[in-house]
């Protein structure tokens, strides 16, 4: 019984998630049930839906929390082996690319959220920090986002020749800074700071302004345009 338990194939009408799906549509699943549709079974104590529940209570409900877990974290809970954990991360993985291009289709960039957008899905997750920028024509519309240099948890490295050769070799009229705090904390240290004031008195110098810096923490975001701070 244990077994028959663990395959969707068995299960109650009700409780079918690929069935559901067919019949209701994709909307109509939970974040549970759409993760053990691609996790097919559980083992022989939860269904695939219950071991689905207790990968999301681990992450605290939260997909971008689930996104920041390695395969190795994925495979501490019973039932899931390395085929499973890569089906996970590799589903997550095409929703974060499919929001990314979303919002590369907009383009233009109006306010510092069109920039939160173009890359949360980008830092949103990550354990590290990176640093990006974003590069713009005179119409601020994106020619490209470039990924400057990425770090450990505390920080990374953010060189002032590298970030505007990068602009100059995209023509960039303008350029945006990005970079994440994996702590979720918004608030701009003074090293973030410092670096903001010393990239754009070098932007002035060489005509490419910096237009804002943006740090991304999960589901929010800190402006330093919008805070009056650049």
């Amino acid at each position: 019984m244990n077994n028959q338990k663990s395959a969707i194939k068995y299960w109650a009408e009700d409780d079918r998630p690929r069935e559901k799906f067919v019949q209701k549509g994709r909307a109509s699943l939970s974040d549970a049930e759409l993760i053990a549709i691609i996790l097919g079974s559980g083992n022989r104590e939860e269904s695939a839906v219950e071991l689905a529940q207790r990968i999301l209570t681990n992450a605290k409900n939260n997909l971008v929390q689930l996104g920041k877990y390695s395969l190795t974290d994925l495979q501490q809970f019973k039932g899931v082996g390395e085929a499973k954990a890569i089906g996970i991360s590799a589903a997550l993985e095409i929703g974060r690319r499919r929001r990314e291009q979303e919002h590369l289709d907009k383009k233009k960039i109006t306010g510092s959220h069109d920039v939160f957008e173009l890359l949360h899905g980008q830092l949103s997750d990550l354990n590290t920090e990176e640093f990006w920028i974003v590069a713009l024509n005179r119409a601020n519309k994106v020619l490209n986002k470039i990924k400057i240099s990425s770090g450990g948890i505390s920080g990374t490295v953010a060189d002032t020749r590298i970030i505007f050769k990068e602009a100059i070799d995209h023509l960039a009229s303008a350029v945006i800074l990005v970079h994440n705090h994996p702590s979720g904390n918004l608030k701009p240290s003074q090293a973030d700071i410092s670096l903001t004031k010393k990239l754009s008195e070098a932007g002035k110098v060489m005509d490419i302004p910096i237009l804002d810096h943006l740090i991304v923490a999960e589901n929010s975001y800190f402006s330093f345009a919008d805070e009056g701070l650049l």
